[in-house]
């Protein structure tokens, strides 16, 4: 683990990337590593980095940060294409030249105290991701038959890398409950058949309950987080797993002709949230010393000790469409082609699928009904 990370120290220029051929801007193709330009079709590799994606150690982080003066909350940028000036809002950091869409990638540090570590760069492309998004269109259940019109006329989408914490954590849980241990027992009971009251005999499953107490560990490696308020969470959790494994070190030159986001979601509250996502497998993990045949837990102190993290982006295509006057948003992984997102229902066709069921089910007891 790495305790180096790097504070916004400067304001460079922003970084632009021009065809040498013909002046145009360039901009990353995905799934290869090179910088096209949508023009002249000339290409520049992009240089891979080898350098390491190393951890930073979390609390001497918030240690120094807390000792930071506050960042800049917008950039100004001059195109050096049109000759405009512009500005950024305090969330974006990669986007295009509003007045003539080139494209432009801003220097993190203008914005943000942490900076990007590493990424994974975009393997599908717009048309791929377009042709998911209407393949899952056509697989929704109870979607108004004119939706899909609806959604081909109505769909733009747009690249955005979106961030994210990882967090590592070693955790120790000191726990208390009860073990539930089954065990059966025969029981008479009093029945009437035929009019008369017998004396009949079952088996009954009861449970004993114990003490129990203990502690359990556990290691959590890359446990990711959205840094992002712009983005619905439970649709862009949806799109995991992502390949971690193949994260890249942080270079602009993948940004170009994306959007890009920085950090909404700071580097503690994020942790909070890391913490929700790591509690039920301690309680699995608790049941599961606890052992015998039911628990119950009275409760759980868990320690996190050698807290560690990464500040990456990921890549996803999002759009929204309107359809009789709501919008509903979607996103696409940049990497799997995986879509997540927001669907109308059609009442008319829940409606008949509950008569069909009902017709069904009705059916079948008649036909029980005349053969029995």
């Amino acid at each position: 683990m790495n305790s180096e990370f790097n504070l916004a120290v400067s304001s460079p220029e922003p970084r632009r990337f021009p065809c040498m051929q013909c002046g145009a801007s360039l901009e990353y193709a995905p799934g290869v590593a090179v910088l096209r330009c949508t023009y002249c079709g000339h290409e520049n590799s992009i240089a891979i980095a080898d350098r390491p994606i190393v951890e930073q150690d979390f609390r001497q982080t918030l240690r120094q940060l807390a000792s930071k003066v506050a960042t800049q909350e917008s950039i100004s940028i001059h195109c050096d294409s049109c000759g405009a000036s512009y500005s950024f809002d305090a969330a974006v950091h990669a986007g295009e030249c509003p007045f003539c869409g080139s494209p432009v990638v801003a220097k993190t540090r203008q914005h943000r105290k942490l900076q990007p570590q590493a990424l994974l760069p975009f393997q599908v492309t717009r048309d791929q991701a377009r042709s998911a998004f209407h393949q899952w269109l056509g697989n929704l259940w109870f979607a108004p038959g004119k939706l899909k019109n609806y959604a081909r006329n109505d769909t733009r989408l747009a690249g955005m890398y979106v961030p994210y914490w990882t967090y590592d954590a070693d955790t120790a849980t000191a726990y208390r409950g009860e073990r539930g241990d089954s065990y059966q027992v025969r029981e008479t009971y009093r029945a009437v058949e035929n009019g008369q009251e017998v004396e009949r005999t079952r088996v009954v499953t009861k449970i004993r309950w114990s003490p129990a107490a203990g502690r359990v560990t556990r290691f959590f490696d890359d446990v990711l987080v959205l840094a992002s308020r712009s983005l619905p969470q439970e649709i862009t959790e949806r799109l995991e797993p992502w390949d971690l494994a193949n994260l890249t070190p942080y270079q602009e030159d993948y940004l170009s002709g994306f959007r890009s986001e920085m950090y909404q979601v700071n580097l503690e509250q994020g942790f909070e949230r890391a913490q929700e996502i790591m509690v039920p497998t301690i309680r699995r993990d608790v049941q599961r010393d606890i052992g015998g045949d039911h628990q119950r837990i009275h409760g759980m102190d868990t320690r996190y000790g050698e807290i560690s993290f990464k500040h990456i982006l990921l890549p996803i295509w999002l759009s929204a469409f309107r359809f009789r006057d709501q919008v509903y948003h979607f996103v696409v992984n940049g990497r799997t082609g995986e879509v997540q997102g927001e669907r109308p229902y059609s009442p008319w066709k829940i409606a008949f699928a509950v008569l069909l069921t009902a017709l069904a089910i009705g059916g079948g007891v008649a036909l029980w009904q005349y053969y029995h």
